[in-house]
Protein backbone atom coordinates (compact mmCIF):
# COMPACT_ATOMS: atom_id res chain seq x y z
CA UNK A 1 0.00 0.00 0.00
CA UNK A 2 1.29 3.47 -0.89
CA UNK A 3 2.74 5.36 2.03
CA UNK A 4 2.08 8.99 2.94
CA UNK A 5 5.11 10.31 1.05
CA UNK A 6 4.01 8.67 -2.20
CA UNK A 7 0.53 10.07 -1.79
CA UNK A 8 1.82 13.61 -1.14
CA UNK A 9 4.05 13.33 -4.20
CA UNK A 10 1.10 12.36 -6.40
CA UNK A 11 -1.02 15.12 -4.85
CA UNK A 12 1.68 17.64 -5.73
CA UNK A 13 1.67 16.47 -9.33
CA UNK A 14 -2.09 16.87 -9.34
CA UNK A 15 -1.83 20.45 -8.14
CA UNK A 16 0.80 21.35 -10.74
CA UNK A 17 -1.07 19.63 -13.56
CA UNK A 18 2.09 17.76 -14.62
CA UNK A 19 0.87 14.19 -14.18
CA UNK A 20 0.70 12.76 -17.69
CA UNK A 21 -2.72 11.91 -19.09
CA UNK A 22 -4.91 13.86 -16.67
CA UNK A 23 -8.14 14.82 -18.39
CA UNK A 24 -11.74 15.02 -17.23
CA UNK A 25 -13.62 11.76 -17.82
CA UNK A 26 -15.59 13.18 -20.76
CA UNK A 27 -12.35 13.63 -22.70
CA UNK A 28 -11.75 9.88 -22.79
CA UNK A 29 -14.40 9.34 -25.45
CA UNK A 30 -17.90 7.94 -25.53
CA UNK A 31 -17.11 4.23 -25.95
CA UNK A 32 -14.88 3.22 -23.04
CA UNK A 33 -15.71 3.91 -19.40
CA UNK A 34 -13.48 3.35 -16.42
CA UNK A 35 -14.70 2.22 -13.01
CA UNK A 36 -12.90 1.99 -9.69
CA UNK A 37 -13.96 -0.02 -6.67
CA UNK A 38 -12.87 1.73 -3.48
CA UNK A 39 -14.48 2.29 -0.07
CA UNK A 40 -15.39 5.11 2.27
CA UNK A 41 -12.76 4.15 4.87
CA UNK A 42 -10.00 4.68 2.28
CA UNK A 43 -11.58 7.93 1.09
CA UNK A 44 -11.94 9.21 4.66
CA UNK A 45 -8.29 8.52 5.44
CA UNK A 46 -7.01 9.96 2.13
CA UNK A 47 -9.49 12.70 1.13
CA UNK A 48 -7.26 13.95 -1.72
CA UNK A 49 -7.79 10.56 -3.35
CA UNK A 50 -11.01 11.96 -4.84
CA UNK A 51 -9.14 14.40 -7.09
CA UNK A 52 -6.63 11.73 -8.08
CA UNK A 53 -9.50 9.45 -9.15
CA UNK A 54 -11.31 12.18 -11.06
CA UNK A 55 -8.30 13.55 -12.89
CA UNK A 56 -7.11 10.09 -13.87
CA UNK A 57 -10.22 9.68 -16.00
CA UNK A 58 -12.41 7.43 -13.85
CA UNK A 59 -16.08 7.69 -14.83
CA UNK A 60 -17.72 5.50 -12.19
CA UNK A 61 -16.90 4.69 -8.57
CA UNK A 62 -18.37 1.59 -6.90
CA UNK A 63 -18.56 1.60 -3.11
CA UNK A 64 -19.13 -1.53 -0.98
CA UNK A 65 -22.01 -1.58 1.46
CA UNK A 66 -22.78 -5.22 2.28
CA UNK A 67 -19.85 -7.68 2.40
CA UNK A 68 -19.93 -11.36 3.41
CA UNK A 69 -23.19 -10.80 5.30
CA UNK A 70 -21.91 -7.72 7.17
CA UNK A 71 -23.16 -4.15 6.75
CA UNK A 72 -19.65 -2.91 6.20
CA UNK A 73 -19.91 0.86 5.80
CA UNK A 74 -22.44 3.44 7.06
CA UNK A 75 -24.85 4.62 4.39
CA UNK A 76 -24.36 8.21 5.64
CA UNK A 77 -20.68 8.00 4.66
CA UNK A 78 -21.52 6.49 1.29
CA UNK A 79 -24.04 9.25 0.54
CA UNK A 80 -21.53 11.91 1.61
CA UNK A 81 -18.94 10.64 -0.85
CA UNK A 82 -21.56 10.11 -3.55
CA UNK A 83 -22.37 13.82 -3.38
CA UNK A 84 -18.69 14.77 -3.60
CA UNK A 85 -18.06 12.54 -6.61
CA UNK A 86 -21.26 13.62 -8.35
CA UNK A 87 -20.15 17.26 -8.10
CA UNK A 88 -16.98 16.23 -9.99
CA UNK A 89 -18.99 14.48 -12.71
CA UNK A 90 -18.30 10.94 -11.47
CA UNK A 91 -21.15 8.47 -11.03
CA UNK A 92 -21.36 6.38 -7.83
CA UNK A 93 -22.99 2.96 -7.44
CA UNK A 94 -22.87 0.09 -4.94
CA UNK A 95 -21.32 -3.35 -4.86
CA UNK A 96 -21.76 -6.21 -2.41
CA UNK A 97 -20.31 -9.63 -1.70
CA UNK A 98 -23.67 -11.40 -1.55
CA UNK A 99 -22.82 -15.03 -0.79
CA UNK A 100 -19.63 -14.80 1.20
CA UNK A 101 -16.33 -16.13 -0.12
CA UNK A 102 -14.32 -19.35 0.44
CA UNK A 103 -11.42 -17.25 1.79
CA UNK A 104 -10.60 -13.67 2.72
CA UNK A 105 -10.47 -12.01 -0.70
CA UNK A 106 -10.90 -8.50 0.72
CA UNK A 107 -7.52 -7.77 2.30
CA UNK A 108 -7.27 -5.42 5.26
CA UNK A 109 -10.77 -6.45 6.31
CA UNK A 110 -11.98 -6.31 9.92
CA UNK A 111 -12.16 -9.59 11.79
CA UNK A 112 -15.05 -10.92 9.75
CA UNK A 113 -15.74 -14.52 9.00
CA UNK A 114 -16.12 -15.21 5.31
CA UNK A 115 -19.71 -16.19 6.07
CA UNK A 116 -21.58 -14.78 9.10
CA UNK A 117 -22.75 -17.08 11.89
CA UNK A 118 -26.44 -16.68 11.06
CA UNK A 119 -25.96 -18.00 7.50
CA UNK A 120 -25.89 -21.75 6.81
CA UNK A 121 -22.50 -23.04 5.72
CA UNK A 122 -22.09 -24.78 2.42
CA UNK A 123 -21.26 -28.48 2.39
CA UNK A 124 -18.80 -29.94 -0.11
CA UNK A 125 -19.00 -33.27 -1.89
CA UNK A 126 -17.14 -35.01 0.97
CA UNK A 127 -19.42 -33.60 3.67
CA UNK A 128 -17.09 -30.84 4.88
CA UNK A 129 -18.56 -27.44 5.73
CA UNK A 130 -17.14 -24.34 4.05
CA UNK A 131 -17.70 -20.59 3.87
CA UNK A 132 -19.31 -18.74 1.01
CA UNK A 133 -20.60 -19.56 -2.48
CA UNK A 134 -23.80 -21.31 -1.46
CA UNK A 135 -27.39 -20.09 -1.53
CA UNK A 136 -30.01 -20.64 1.15
CA UNK A 137 -33.29 -18.77 1.65
CA UNK A 138 -32.00 -16.61 4.51
CA UNK A 139 -29.09 -15.44 2.33
CA UNK A 140 -31.34 -14.41 -0.54
CA UNK A 141 -33.70 -12.64 1.88
CA UNK A 142 -30.88 -10.61 3.41
CA UNK A 143 -29.59 -9.64 -0.03
CA UNK A 144 -33.10 -8.50 -0.96
CA UNK A 145 -32.94 -6.10 1.96
CA UNK A 146 -29.68 -4.73 0.53
CA UNK A 147 -31.09 -3.92 -2.88
CA UNK A 148 -34.20 -2.38 -1.30
CA UNK A 149 -32.13 -0.14 0.97
CA UNK A 150 -29.81 1.13 -1.75
CA UNK A 151 -32.83 1.77 -3.97
CA UNK A 152 -34.38 3.93 -1.26
CA UNK A 153 -31.06 5.80 -1.01
CA UNK A 154 -31.18 6.78 -4.69
CA UNK A 155 -28.76 4.28 -6.23
CA UNK A 156 -29.61 2.61 -9.54
CA UNK A 157 -26.83 -0.02 -9.85
CA UNK A 158 -25.63 -2.91 -7.67
CA UNK A 159 -22.93 -5.44 -8.55
CA UNK A 160 -23.12 -8.85 -6.87
CA UNK A 161 -19.40 -9.17 -6.57
CA UNK A 162 -16.53 -11.55 -5.82
CA UNK A 163 -18.16 -13.80 -7.06
CA UNK A 164 -21.76 -14.72 -7.84
CA UNK A 165 -21.20 -18.47 -8.15
CA UNK A 166 -21.70 -21.85 -6.53
CA UNK A 167 -18.19 -23.26 -7.06
CA UNK A 168 -15.40 -22.43 -4.66
CA UNK A 169 -12.64 -22.34 -7.30
CA UNK A 170 -12.37 -22.36 -11.11
CA UNK A 171 -12.64 -25.82 -12.62
CA UNK A 172 -14.83 -27.26 -9.84
CA UNK A 173 -18.26 -28.75 -10.45
CA UNK A 174 -20.04 -26.79 -7.76
CA UNK A 175 -23.16 -26.88 -5.68
CA UNK A 176 -23.98 -27.31 -2.00
CA UNK A 177 -24.27 -30.94 -0.90
CA UNK A 178 -26.12 -30.20 2.35
CA UNK A 179 -29.17 -32.28 3.32
CA UNK A 180 -31.55 -29.51 2.29
CA UNK A 181 -30.17 -29.23 -1.24
CA UNK A 182 -29.78 -33.00 -1.51
CA UNK A 183 -33.47 -33.57 -0.71
CA UNK A 184 -34.62 -30.82 -3.05
CA UNK A 185 -32.57 -32.28 -5.90
CA UNK A 186 -33.64 -35.90 -5.34
CA UNK A 187 -37.31 -34.94 -5.02
CA UNK A 188 -37.26 -32.74 -8.11
CA UNK A 189 -35.97 -35.49 -10.39
CA UNK A 190 -37.38 -38.54 -8.59
CA UNK A 191 -33.97 -39.90 -7.63
CA UNK A 192 -32.99 -41.98 -4.59
CA UNK A 193 -29.95 -42.49 -2.36
CA UNK A 194 -28.29 -44.77 -4.91
CA UNK A 195 -28.47 -42.00 -7.51
CA UNK A 196 -26.96 -39.54 -5.02
CA UNK A 197 -23.97 -41.84 -4.51
CA UNK A 198 -23.61 -42.29 -8.27
CA UNK A 199 -23.83 -38.52 -8.82
CA UNK A 200 -20.92 -37.82 -6.48
CA UNK A 201 -18.80 -40.41 -8.30
CA UNK A 202 -19.74 -38.85 -11.66
CA UNK A 203 -18.66 -35.45 -10.39
CA UNK A 204 -15.33 -36.75 -9.15
CA UNK A 205 -14.78 -38.44 -12.54
CA UNK A 206 -16.05 -35.36 -14.44
CA UNK A 207 -18.48 -37.59 -16.31
CA UNK A 208 -21.26 -35.74 -18.13
CA UNK A 209 -24.41 -37.84 -18.29
CA UNK A 210 -28.09 -37.14 -17.55
CA UNK A 211 -27.59 -37.39 -13.79
CA UNK A 212 -24.68 -34.94 -13.75
CA UNK A 213 -26.44 -32.65 -16.18
CA UNK A 214 -29.51 -32.51 -13.95
CA UNK A 215 -27.36 -31.63 -10.93
CA UNK A 216 -25.70 -28.81 -12.87
CA UNK A 217 -29.05 -27.50 -14.11
CA UNK A 218 -30.46 -27.74 -10.59
CA UNK A 219 -27.67 -25.52 -9.27
CA UNK A 220 -28.07 -23.08 -12.14
CA UNK A 221 -31.77 -22.84 -11.24
CA UNK A 222 -30.84 -22.15 -7.60
CA UNK A 223 -28.43 -19.31 -8.44
CA UNK A 224 -30.58 -17.79 -11.18
CA UNK A 225 -33.59 -18.00 -8.88
CA UNK A 226 -31.80 -16.04 -6.17
CA UNK A 227 -30.74 -13.40 -8.70
CA UNK A 228 -34.26 -13.02 -10.08
CA UNK A 229 -35.80 -12.76 -6.61
CA UNK A 230 -33.39 -9.97 -5.76
CA UNK A 231 -33.91 -8.14 -9.05
CA UNK A 232 -37.71 -8.41 -8.81
CA UNK A 233 -37.68 -6.86 -5.34
CA UNK A 234 -36.38 -3.54 -6.71
CA UNK A 235 -36.62 -3.46 -10.52
CA UNK A 236 -35.31 0.12 -10.77
CA UNK A 237 -31.94 -0.97 -9.37
CA UNK A 238 -29.99 -2.78 -12.10
CA UNK A 239 -28.28 -5.90 -10.76
CA UNK A 240 -25.01 -7.09 -12.24
CA UNK A 241 -22.94 -10.19 -11.54
CA UNK A 242 -19.23 -10.86 -11.29
CA UNK A 243 -18.42 -14.27 -12.76
CA UNK A 244 -15.31 -16.23 -11.93
CA UNK A 245 -12.54 -17.08 -14.39
CA UNK A 246 -14.20 -19.14 -17.15
CA UNK A 247 -17.31 -19.23 -14.94
CA UNK A 248 -20.13 -21.25 -16.50
CA UNK A 249 -22.75 -23.90 -15.79
CA UNK A 250 -20.54 -26.11 -13.62
CA UNK A 251 -20.24 -23.16 -11.22
CA UNK A 252 -24.03 -22.67 -11.23
CA UNK A 253 -23.74 -19.81 -13.73
CA UNK A 254 -26.01 -20.40 -16.71
CA UNK A 255 -24.66 -17.39 -18.56
CA UNK A 256 -27.58 -17.13 -20.96
CA UNK A 257 -29.85 -16.40 -17.94
CA UNK A 258 -28.10 -13.06 -17.41
CA UNK A 259 -28.38 -11.56 -20.87
CA UNK A 260 -29.47 -7.97 -20.44
CA UNK A 261 -27.69 -7.68 -17.07
CA UNK A 262 -24.26 -6.15 -16.40
CA UNK A 263 -21.55 -8.79 -16.15
CA UNK A 264 -17.96 -8.68 -14.96
CA UNK A 265 -16.09 -11.18 -17.11
CA UNK A 266 -13.84 -13.63 -15.32
CA UNK A 267 -10.09 -13.16 -14.90
CA UNK A 268 -7.55 -14.98 -12.73
CA UNK A 269 -4.12 -13.30 -12.92
CA UNK A 270 -4.16 -10.88 -9.99
CA UNK A 271 -0.44 -10.56 -9.21
CA UNK A 272 2.80 -10.29 -11.19
CA UNK A 273 3.76 -13.90 -10.55
CA UNK A 274 0.57 -15.22 -12.14
CA UNK A 275 0.30 -12.54 -14.85
CA UNK A 276 3.86 -12.66 -16.22
CA UNK A 277 3.82 -15.88 -18.33
CA UNK A 278 2.57 -15.47 -21.90
CA UNK A 279 0.18 -18.39 -21.35
CA UNK A 280 -1.40 -16.53 -18.42
CA UNK A 281 -2.15 -13.56 -20.64
CA UNK A 282 -3.73 -15.72 -23.34
CA UNK A 283 -5.75 -17.63 -20.71
CA UNK A 284 -7.02 -14.31 -19.36
CA UNK A 285 -7.97 -13.11 -22.83
CA UNK A 286 -9.58 -16.47 -23.60
CA UNK A 287 -11.88 -16.18 -20.56
CA UNK A 288 -12.92 -12.63 -21.44
CA UNK A 289 -13.67 -13.59 -25.06
CA UNK A 290 -15.75 -16.57 -23.90
CA UNK A 291 -17.88 -14.50 -21.53
CA UNK A 292 -18.44 -11.82 -24.15
CA UNK A 293 -20.54 -14.37 -26.04
CA UNK A 294 -23.23 -13.81 -23.41
CA UNK A 295 -23.17 -10.09 -22.66
CA UNK A 296 -23.53 -6.98 -24.78
CA UNK A 297 -20.39 -4.81 -24.92
CA UNK A 298 -22.06 -1.87 -23.15
CA UNK A 299 -23.00 -4.17 -20.24
CA UNK A 300 -19.64 -5.93 -20.10
CA UNK A 301 -17.18 -5.02 -17.34
CA UNK A 302 -13.64 -6.24 -16.86
CA UNK A 303 -12.28 -7.84 -13.71
CA UNK A 304 -9.11 -5.72 -13.62
CA UNK A 305 -8.02 -6.79 -10.17
CA UNK A 306 -4.80 -6.50 -8.18
CA UNK A 307 -4.66 -8.82 -5.18
CA UNK A 308 -3.00 -8.45 -2.79
CA UNK A 309 -3.24 -4.76 -3.56
CA UNK A 310 0.48 -4.13 -4.04
CA UNK A 311 1.34 -7.36 -5.87
CA UNK A 312 0.27 -6.43 -9.42
CA UNK A 313 2.54 -3.84 -11.04
CA UNK A 314 1.16 -0.77 -12.75
CA UNK A 315 2.52 -2.06 -16.07
CA UNK A 316 0.67 -5.36 -15.76
CA UNK A 317 -2.51 -3.61 -14.64
CA UNK A 318 -2.28 -1.34 -17.69
CA UNK A 319 -1.70 -4.42 -19.89
CA UNK A 320 -5.08 -5.77 -18.77
CA UNK A 321 -6.73 -2.75 -20.42
CA UNK A 322 -5.89 -4.27 -23.83
CA UNK A 323 -7.90 -7.40 -23.04
CA UNK A 324 -10.99 -5.22 -22.73
CA UNK A 325 -10.22 -3.44 -25.99
CA UNK A 326 -9.70 -6.67 -27.93
CA UNK A 327 -12.88 -8.23 -26.51
CA UNK A 328 -14.91 -4.99 -26.90
CA UNK A 329 -15.62 -4.79 -23.18
CA UNK A 330 -16.80 -1.20 -22.80
CA UNK A 331 -16.30 -0.89 -19.02
CA UNK A 332 -13.03 -1.41 -17.16
CA UNK A 333 -13.51 -2.11 -13.44
CA UNK A 334 -10.33 -1.69 -11.38
CA UNK A 335 -10.24 -3.05 -7.84
CA UNK A 336 -7.89 -4.45 -5.19
CA UNK A 337 -9.98 -5.60 -2.24
CA UNK A 338 -10.40 -3.08 0.57
CA UNK A 339 -6.85 -1.73 0.31
CA UNK A 340 -6.09 0.60 -2.62
CA UNK A 341 -3.40 -0.42 -5.06
CA UNK A 342 -0.42 1.97 -4.81
CA UNK A 343 -1.41 5.54 -5.66
CA UNK A 344 1.72 5.78 -7.83
CA UNK A 345 0.05 3.28 -10.21
CA UNK A 346 -2.10 6.14 -11.49
CA UNK A 347 0.96 7.75 -13.08
CA UNK A 348 1.01 4.73 -15.45
CA UNK A 349 -2.71 4.04 -15.57
CA UNK A 350 -3.92 7.55 -16.48
CA UNK A 351 -2.13 7.74 -19.87
CA UNK A 352 -2.79 4.03 -20.51
CA UNK A 353 -6.51 4.59 -19.95
CA UNK A 354 -6.49 7.53 -22.34
CA UNK A 355 -4.72 5.47 -25.03
CA UNK A 356 -7.00 2.46 -24.56
CA UNK A 357 -10.06 4.69 -24.89
CA UNK A 358 -8.67 6.24 -28.07
CA UNK A 359 -8.05 2.85 -29.70
CA UNK A 360 -11.37 1.46 -28.49
CA UNK A 361 -13.22 4.40 -30.02
CA UNK A 362 -11.99 3.16 -33.42
CA UNK A 363 -12.59 -0.57 -32.89
CA UNK A 364 -15.87 -0.61 -30.92
CA UNK A 365 -18.51 -2.79 -32.53
CA UNK A 366 -16.01 -4.58 -34.76
CA UNK A 367 -15.80 -8.37 -34.59
CA UNK A 368 -12.43 -10.12 -34.74
CA UNK A 369 -12.07 -12.29 -37.83
CA UNK A 370 -9.49 -14.93 -38.60
CA UNK A 371 -8.66 -18.54 -39.44
CA UNK A 372 -7.87 -19.54 -35.84
CA UNK A 373 -11.06 -20.24 -33.90
CA UNK A 374 -11.69 -19.59 -30.20
CA UNK A 375 -14.19 -22.19 -28.99
CA UNK A 376 -15.28 -23.27 -25.49
CA UNK A 377 -17.78 -26.10 -25.81
CA UNK A 378 -20.37 -27.84 -23.66
CA UNK A 379 -17.96 -30.34 -22.12
CA UNK A 380 -15.65 -27.50 -21.04
CA UNK A 381 -18.52 -25.52 -19.58
CA UNK A 382 -20.19 -28.45 -17.82
CA UNK A 383 -17.42 -30.67 -16.47
CA UNK A 384 -14.10 -29.28 -17.71
CA UNK A 385 -11.10 -28.33 -15.57
CA UNK A 386 -10.85 -24.77 -16.95
CA UNK A 387 -7.49 -25.32 -18.65
CA UNK A 388 -8.03 -23.71 -22.06
CA UNK A 389 -5.91 -24.43 -25.11
CA UNK A 390 -5.26 -20.70 -25.48
CA UNK A 391 -1.66 -20.13 -26.53
CA UNK A 392 -2.64 -19.92 -30.21
CA UNK A 393 -3.81 -16.38 -29.38
CA UNK A 394 -0.12 -15.40 -29.10
CA UNK A 395 0.79 -16.75 -32.55
CA UNK A 396 0.40 -13.57 -34.62
CA UNK A 397 -2.41 -15.20 -36.60
CA UNK A 398 -5.88 -13.57 -36.40
CA UNK A 399 -8.69 -15.36 -34.60
CA UNK A 400 -12.44 -15.23 -34.15
CA UNK A 401 -14.86 -16.46 -31.49
CA UNK A 402 -17.36 -19.17 -32.40
CA UNK A 403 -20.39 -20.45 -30.47
CA UNK A 404 -20.39 -23.76 -32.37
CA UNK A 405 -17.74 -25.61 -34.38
CA UNK A 406 -16.90 -23.51 -37.42
CA UNK A 407 -17.09 -24.39 -41.08
CA UNK A 408 -13.52 -23.34 -41.83
CA UNK A 409 -10.11 -22.63 -40.32
CA UNK A 410 -8.54 -24.30 -37.33
CA UNK A 411 -10.39 -24.70 -34.00
CA UNK A 412 -8.28 -25.13 -30.88
CA UNK A 413 -9.93 -27.44 -28.35
CA UNK A 414 -9.61 -28.01 -24.64
CA UNK A 415 -8.92 -31.58 -23.57
CA UNK A 416 -12.58 -32.08 -22.63
CA UNK A 417 -13.93 -30.77 -25.94
CA UNK A 418 -11.29 -32.84 -27.73
CA UNK A 419 -12.64 -35.94 -25.99
CA UNK A 420 -16.13 -35.08 -27.26
CA UNK A 421 -14.77 -35.26 -30.81
CA UNK A 422 -13.23 -38.62 -30.10
CA UNK A 423 -16.52 -39.98 -28.78
CA UNK A 424 -18.45 -38.49 -31.75
CA UNK A 425 -20.45 -36.17 -29.45
CA UNK A 426 -19.08 -33.21 -31.41
CA UNK A 427 -18.44 -33.08 -35.14
CA UNK A 428 -16.74 -30.60 -37.41
CA UNK A 429 -18.75 -28.43 -39.79
CA UNK A 430 -15.61 -28.02 -41.89
CA UNK A 431 -13.05 -26.69 -39.43
CA UNK A 432 -9.91 -28.64 -38.57
CA UNK A 433 -9.86 -29.47 -34.87
CA UNK A 434 -6.56 -28.87 -33.06
CA UNK A 435 -6.00 -30.76 -29.82
CA UNK A 436 -3.10 -30.66 -27.39
CA UNK A 437 -0.59 -33.43 -27.99
CA UNK A 438 -0.99 -34.98 -24.56
CA UNK A 439 -2.87 -38.21 -25.30
CA UNK A 440 -1.62 -41.64 -26.27
CA UNK A 441 -4.73 -42.62 -28.19
CA UNK A 442 -5.08 -40.34 -31.20
CA UNK A 443 -8.32 -39.55 -33.05
CA UNK A 444 -8.19 -39.16 -36.82
CA UNK A 445 -10.58 -36.19 -36.75
CA UNK A 446 -8.05 -34.15 -34.74
CA UNK A 447 -4.69 -32.60 -35.59
CA UNK A 448 -2.47 -32.77 -32.52
CA UNK A 449 -0.20 -29.87 -31.63
CA UNK A 450 1.73 -29.34 -28.42
CA UNK A 451 0.76 -26.12 -26.65
CA UNK A 452 4.11 -24.38 -26.67
CA UNK A 453 5.25 -21.37 -28.66
CA UNK A 454 7.85 -23.19 -30.77
CA UNK A 455 5.32 -25.73 -32.08
CA UNK A 456 2.71 -23.04 -32.59
CA UNK A 457 5.17 -20.87 -34.54
CA UNK A 458 6.10 -23.85 -36.72
CA UNK A 459 2.42 -24.46 -37.41
CA UNK A 460 1.99 -20.77 -38.25
CA UNK A 461 4.66 -20.94 -40.97
CA UNK A 462 3.06 -24.10 -42.33
CA UNK A 463 -0.28 -22.36 -42.93
CA UNK A 464 0.92 -18.86 -43.94
CA UNK A 465 0.87 -19.76 -47.69
CA UNK A 466 -2.87 -20.45 -47.32
CA UNK A 467 -3.70 -17.02 -45.85
CA UNK A 468 -5.23 -14.99 -48.66
CA UNK A 469 -6.78 -11.67 -47.63
CA UNK A 470 -5.82 -12.29 -44.02
CA UNK A 471 -3.06 -10.37 -42.19
CA UNK A 472 -0.45 -12.08 -40.05
CA UNK A 473 2.78 -11.38 -38.16
CA UNK A 474 5.67 -13.41 -39.62
CA UNK A 475 8.05 -12.89 -36.68
CA UNK A 476 8.21 -15.59 -34.04
CA UNK A 477 7.38 -13.32 -31.12
CA UNK A 478 4.36 -13.59 -28.79
CA UNK A 479 1.77 -11.13 -30.06
CA UNK A 480 -2.02 -11.10 -30.25
CA UNK A 481 -3.08 -10.14 -33.78
CA UNK A 482 -6.73 -9.04 -33.92
CA UNK A 483 -8.09 -8.39 -37.42
CA UNK A 484 -11.06 -6.09 -37.96
CA UNK A 485 -11.75 -6.45 -41.71
CA UNK A 486 -14.58 -3.90 -41.93
CA UNK A 487 -12.24 -1.08 -40.86
CA UNK A 488 -9.12 -2.67 -42.42
CA UNK A 489 -7.29 -2.54 -39.10
CA UNK A 490 -5.12 -4.87 -37.04
CA UNK A 491 -4.77 -4.44 -33.29
CA UNK A 492 -1.46 -5.85 -32.06
CA UNK A 493 -0.88 -6.57 -28.37
CA UNK A 494 2.79 -7.18 -27.60
CA UNK A 495 2.94 -9.94 -24.96
CA UNK A 496 6.67 -9.48 -24.33
CA UNK A 497 7.98 -7.41 -21.45
CA UNK A 498 10.31 -5.54 -23.84
CA UNK A 499 9.85 -3.19 -26.79
CA UNK A 500 9.54 -5.23 -29.99
CA UNK A 501 9.37 -4.60 -33.73
CA UNK A 502 6.66 -6.33 -35.72
CA UNK A 503 5.76 -6.71 -39.39
CA UNK A 504 2.14 -7.12 -40.41
CA UNK A 505 1.67 -8.75 -43.82
CA UNK A 506 -1.56 -8.66 -45.81
CA UNK A 507 -1.20 -10.16 -49.29
CA UNK A 508 1.34 -7.85 -51.03
CA UNK A 509 1.27 -5.16 -48.35
CA UNK A 510 3.40 -4.76 -45.24
CA UNK A 511 3.27 -2.49 -42.22
CA UNK A 512 6.05 -2.12 -39.67
CA UNK A 513 5.44 -1.06 -36.09
CA UNK A 514 7.40 -0.81 -32.85
CA UNK A 515 5.42 -1.57 -29.68
CA UNK A 516 6.50 -1.08 -26.09
CA UNK A 517 6.46 -4.07 -23.75
CA UNK A 518 2.89 -5.23 -22.96
CA UNK A 519 1.46 -2.32 -24.98
CA UNK A 520 -0.83 -2.36 -28.02
CA UNK A 521 -1.03 -0.45 -31.30
CA UNK A 522 -3.61 -0.20 -34.08
CA UNK A 523 -2.28 -0.76 -37.61
CA UNK A 524 -4.31 0.36 -40.65
CA UNK A 525 -4.34 -1.06 -44.20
Amino acid sequence: MTDRRDFLKISGLLASGTLVGFHPPTHLGTTRRFSLSTNTATLNSSPDFLDLIVKSGVNDVWLPYFLNGYWAYPMEDILKWKEKFNKKGVNVQILSVPLGHPGNSLGGAPDWECTPKHWPRGVDIDGNKYSGTSVHAVITEENISVIQQIGKSGFTGLFLDDDFRLARTPGKIGGCFCVEHQNKFLNKYGYGEKDWTELKQNIKNRELNSLTRNWINFNCDVLTGSFREQQASKPKVKLGIMVMYLGSEKAGIRLSDYKGSPMRVGELMFDDRSMTPVKSKTDELFSALFHRRFVAPDLAYSETTAYPANKLSAKNMAAKLHISTIADIRNTMMMSGLEPFPFTHWNTLAPAMKKAASIHQKTAGQKPHGPFKHYWGEASRMVGDDQPNSLFLASGIPFEVTDTPAADGWTFLSDFDRNDVGSQKMKSAGTIFIGRDVVEKKTKEIRYLAENLNDIYAFKHEIIPQLKGIPYVPEDKPVVCTWFPKIRSVLLWNLSETRESFTVCLDDHERHVNIEGLDAELVFF
